[in-house]
């Protein structure tokens, strides 16, 4: 039985992390993923979808030029074209992750790992063994149950295998990957129509943001609030959808495609022995199957730690790449107090506008500060769009808690707002109060200097 110092089950974002920050340490690291490389983000998530997000956003700049004196123009955008340059960029990428694992001594199987218990590992057959093991192995797209004909709806996962545009699209979810898909899709010229459960997509972020973008959405494209999917069926014209909901039941369609993007959840079903689950070996998991941590990536299986979405705490790539690097800085690299600050992680969703985000909604504040919190919001139109019409607006708020109004919340809805929220997130992490933005010098024209006029 062949042994090593690390062993990781899985080659996504923080798999990988851990694994190539652990051999720099000198680790012998032994590294398990059965798919191609790089997990969810580099082939199914956020680099071929910021790809499509920039296409969408060259033809809303094309859409918008007539605005700023040029003659229009009426450009036709070659989706399959395009969907095979991401896909050669995509095919990039798992070469690089490759020649990076094995240019730094990680040795890399394929195959699918099983845990057996602490320290034992099983690949097709074989069993390998590690002081240290780490379940990386990230999530999948959620399908709805109890729906018939669910089966004919597409997810997340299927988006970039398309050969050609859908014309005619319904996508079902009010998340991240809702508004992503639905805008992108939008703005290159198919006919959308979002379904939420509730009146406005978001829900979960800033009052300013989710009502922001569902007005926004509902100039663009179909908004169907309040609405449940029960029935898909196909005919000869297409897929028709069955609904119901504030409106009562009725039927939509025909769809070329119907989207179901109504969640995650965390790859833990086979990830234990054959003949048991994760918790017949004492790896706890929570009521949605995620992986239960402490601060430091444990599991409650001793020499067991896991991190990335797999453990449901905050689903985002760069959260799973920090917290693989810091369980590698404290195993191999001498820090033993080395972990993961989940407080203030800035996040971006690449709708139409875009929304940047860092830190506590102003419910969330009011909740955990009651009557200490205080707020300060911009609501304008960029310069951008001086000369068009409609003219989209751009929504801003700072969250200040105490007599120093230290800033705990910073929400931007907006042209440009995926840029800006980064380098504002290093104030928030500072301590930064609303005097420190005020004694900061403004950048004008700009949008972002709202951050530090508002009064």
């Amino acid at each position: 039985m062949s042994s090593f110092d690390f062993v990781v089950l899985g080659g996504g974002s923080g798999g990988i992390a851990a694994a190539r920050r652990a051999a720099r340490y000198g680790a012998k690291v032994l590294l398990i993923e059965a798919g191609d490389l790089g997990g969810t983000c580099v082939n199914r998530g956020c680099v071929p979808k910021k790809h499509f997000w920039n296409a969408a956003y060259i033809a809303e700049t094309l859409h918008y030029a007539g605005a700023h004196g040029f003659k229009e123009v009426s450009p036709t955008f070659e989706f399959d074209r395009f969907s095979e340059l991401v896909r050669g960029e995509v095919r990039r990428l798992n070469g690089i992750y490759e020649a990076n694992l094995e240019r730094e001594g990680v040795t890399l199987i394929r195959g699918w790992g099983r845990l057996l218990g602490s320290g034992r590992v099983m690949v097709d057959g074989q069993e390998y063994h590690g002081k240290h093991v780490l379940l990386a192995s990230g999530g999948r797209p959620r399908r709805p149950k109890g729906i018939i004909g669910e089966e004919l709806g597409l997810t997340s996962d299927d988006f970039f295998l398309l050969k050609e545009q859908p014309k005619r699209v319904l996508i079902v979810g009010a998340g991240y990957i809702a508004v992503e898909f639905a805008s992108v899709l939008q703005s290159l010229g198919s006919e959308v129509s979002l379904m939420v459960r509730r009146d406005r997509v978001l829900g979960d972020f800033d009052d300013s943001l989710s009502q922001g973008l569902t007005a926004e959405i509902a100039e663009k494209m179909t908004l169907l609030t309040q609405t449940n999917a029960t029935k898909l069926e196909r005919r000869s014209d297409g897929v028709f959808v069955s609904v119901d909901g504030a409106r009562g039941p009725g039927e939509i369609g025909p769809f070329d495609v119907v989207f179901w993007a109504i969640g995650r959840d965390p790859n833990t079903d086979g990830l234990g022995p054959s003949d048991g689950g994760l918790e017949s070996i004492g790896v706890k998991l929570d009521g949605a199957g995620a992986i239960v941590t402490d601060q430091y990536e444990n599991t409650t299986l001793p020499g067991v730690y896991a991190v990335g979405d797999v453990t449901g705490k905050v689903t985002l790539t760069p959260v799973a790449i920090a917290a693989g690097r810091k369980l590698a800085d404290r195993l191999f690299g001498g820090q033993p107090d080395a972990h993961l600050d989940y407080s203030l992680v800035p996040t971006v969703i690449f709708s139409h506008p875009p929304i940047g985000t860092v830190g506590l909604s102003e419910a969330a504040a009011v909740e955990r500060f009651p009557g200490q919190v205080k707020v300060y919001s911009a609501r304008f139109t960029d310069s951008y769009y001086s000369f068009a019409n409609p003219k989209p607006k751009t929504s801003m708020k700072l969250v200040c808690v105490g007599e120093e109004e230290r800033i705990v919340g910073l929400h931007v809805l907006g042209r440009s707002a995926d840029e800006m929220v980064q380098g504002f997130a290093v104030a928030l992490r500072m301590g930064a109060t609303k005097a420190d933005f005020d004694r900061t010098v403004a950048i004008h024209p700009t949008a972002s200097e709202e951050f530090v006029t508002m009064r």
